[in-house]
């Protein structure tokens, strides 16, 4: 599932959608717990959470570079299709094609993988898996889409479209639906997206569909599920930081780079799959071939207290983010919103991992606070709230220095 800042109109379906996310998410909660399956983690789910407000605030921030190059091929091209149904219908199906040759190419080249590794790195599956996302994944589907401008696509038809194949893909991250029979030879499914985040070796790389199965069908990358999934990265990230899992593979492809011998390889890299290295380096790690009981999952014990610090203020993060997707915004309030919404999460990272730094990453949350929602919500209320929140913040920052013991990993 890839999300993203496309609409050209203010109203982002995909934030007004965020509401219905929750909702969700907490009917998946619900329903696994009278299956006594145990399909979430906490702090996994918050950084899944994490990483998928970080692409969107930031993806506010970049709106109008995003939309650009699209914009200015239809600009130039003769070509006007107009809003017929049978347009919706080309453009649907173009759109997912498209959608499903950007997915292959974030699969098969370091690259590309850079943009996606983010939304594969959760060892769990669940719709909170849905909205892990990378903060660059938007950037590299770009010029997958430029054909649809040129044919003469209308930039609103464009973009509900790609808004609509996001939504669709939200639902298909679950472990809770079997397989919907004679669905499951059209629709990429539930069961059909388990093999994709799966790391089984017959597993790796299989399944790129958004909508419609029937385009791994045809060009044989289709994967039935039969084995149980086993979930992640073959070479798994172990860290609950979402800016770290923005960034690590690129400090991966970063190390490679440097130690390659020869600049043919060095470039050979980027454009290679994800599992080649140049000679001379080891091999990446072999495809996971145990079960899933065998699966030891990256989880450091946070301290108590922890998840209702970081519940209490996710309340506050979601608002705000809400208020970045839908309002008129500055700038400058934009990215100074942001700014607090990115340390934020980033300190939740920090705390579940129990790092030195985290105590200073929320002493500065705390500092930006009451800016930050003043460029949100105006004196009026920015202040008094910044400074109950401010107050919160610091008080946590007290007990956890002098009433906790140090978390342990």
């Amino acid at each position: 599932m890839r999300t993203g800042p496309w609409n050209t109109e203010r109203v982002n379906p995909i934030a007004v959608a965020i509401p219905l996310f929750f909702v969700s998410i907490g009917v998946e909660l619900g329903v696994a717990r009278v299956m006594g399956r145990s399909v979430y983690r906490f702090a996994d789910a918050v950084t899944d959470l994490s990483c998928g407000i970080s692409q969107q605030v930031t993806g506010v921030l970049m709106h109008a570079l995003l939309v650009a190059p699209y914009l200015a091929v239809y600009a130039l091209t003769p070509l006007r299709q107009g809003g017929a149904w049978w347009v919706h219908l080309e453009t649907f199906l173009l759109v997912d094609f498209l959608y499903w040759a950007w997915h292959r190419f974030t699969h098969e080249t370091n690259i590309g993988w850079t943009t996606h590794v983010v939304h594969h790195q959760s060892e769990d599956y669940n719709l909170a898996v849905a909205l892990r996302q990378s903060i660059t994944s938007s950037w590299s589907s770009v010029p997958f889409y430029l054909p649809l401008a040129a044919i003469g696509i209308p930039p609103e038809v464009f973009f509900l479209h790609t808004a609509l194949n996001t939504l669709y893909q939200f639902w298909i991250h679950t472990e809770l639906v079997g397989r919907l029979g004679p669905l499951e030879w059209v629709l990429n499914t539930p069961s059909h997206h388990r093999v994709h985040h799966a790391v089984n070796r017959q597993y790796l790389d299989r399944n790129y569909a958004g909508v419609l199965i029937v385009w791994d069908r045809l060009f044989r990358t289709f994967e039935p599920e039969v084995e149980e999934p086993v979930y992640g990265t073959v070479e798994p990230m172990n860290s609950f930081n979402p800016l770290w899992a923005n960034l690590w593979w690129f400090a991966q492809l970063g190390s490679d780079t440097v130690a390659a011998a020869s600049v043919g390889e060095k470039l050979k890299l980027w454009i290679s799959p994800p599992h080649w290295r140049p000679s001379g380096l080891p091999p990446h790690p072999e495809p996971l071939l145990h079960r899933r009981e065998d699966q030891v999952k990256y989880d450091p014990r946070g301290f108590p207290g922890l998840a209702v610090h970081v519940v209490g203020h996710f309340v506050l993060v979601a608002v705000l983010v809400e208020v970045l997707l839908l309002s008129e915004l500055t700038w400058n309030a934009a990215a100074l919103i942001t700014a607090w919404v990115l340390l934020t999460v980033t300190a939740w990272g920090a705390w579940f991992e129990g790092r030195r730094w985290a105590m200073a990453a929320e002493i500065v949350r705390a500092w930006l606070t009451i800016p930050a929602l003043v460029a949100a919500f105006g004196y009026d209320w920015g202040v008094p709230v910044g400074a109950g929140v401010t107050l919160a913040i610091l008080g946590f920052v007290g007990w956890r220095r002098y009433g906790v013991r140090p978390a342990t990993a």
